[in-house]
């Protein structure tokens, strides 16, 4: 089944998946296919079905996976993946997938794979922001809206971190509010829905 219907009841899924999918990739909202199976708010929220209104992709680069335990001074002593949870239970009605790797090709992969079908992509791409151009082409080809995130203020850094390879293809840029930066972002996408 489609990860991005699991929001839907069963019995919803198992008959209507492949009209369910038509409609989906025509853009139209989760709320106005639940209206036309006759699900009301109530019924949404008694059932405990997540209101999944908007999609949203983190894809964190090299080193990240480290948090909490890497330069604590500079990133913080907080893993991401608890981080993560808070996030989740602050956007209860967002669908926030997680993807992390060290390994360029695999992030570029990850672009490419959801960025023509989430509502947007929170990308810290660590070093690879100074120094990667596939990252840039592949954040070029994709519709999703991506903001590039860091949790350091590299301005107030290295001078070779200065320098984003990916900015120019990017919505925007956030940077040195620590791990709020991905929830400034969130909030940057949920403004321009």
């Amino acid at each position: 089944m489609f990860p991005e219907f699991e929001c839907f009841p069963e019995r919803i899924r198992s008959v209507s998946a492949p009209y369910l999918l038509r409609v989906y990739r025509l853009g139209l909202t989760t709320d106005l296919i639940r209206s036309c199976y006759g699900l009301t708010t109530e019924q949404v929220r008694d059932k405990g079905i997540k209101n999944c209104v908007m999609r949203i992709q983190i894809i964190n680069g090299p080193n990240i996976n480290l948090l909490g335990k890497r330069e604590p001074s500079i990133y913080g002593s907080v893993t991401f993946e608890d981080y993560l949870v808070e996030l989740r239970k602050k956007y209860t009605d967002i669908q926030i997938d997680y993807f992390q790797s060290n390994i360029e090709g695999e992030l570029i992969d990850k672009i490419q794979q959801t960025g023509f079908d989430v509502d947007g992509i929170i990308l810290n791409a660590g070093a690879y922001t100074h120094t990667s151009i596939a990252l840039q082409d592949a954040i070029r080809s994709v519709t999703s809206p991506v903001i590039e995130v860091h949790i350091s203020n590299v301005h107030a850094r290295e001078a070779f971190r200065h320098v984003s390879m990916i900015a120019c293809a990017c919505k925007g840029v956030i940077c040195g509010f620590g791990l709020n930066s991905y929830r400034l972002a969130l909030e940057a996408l949920i403004s321009d829905k």
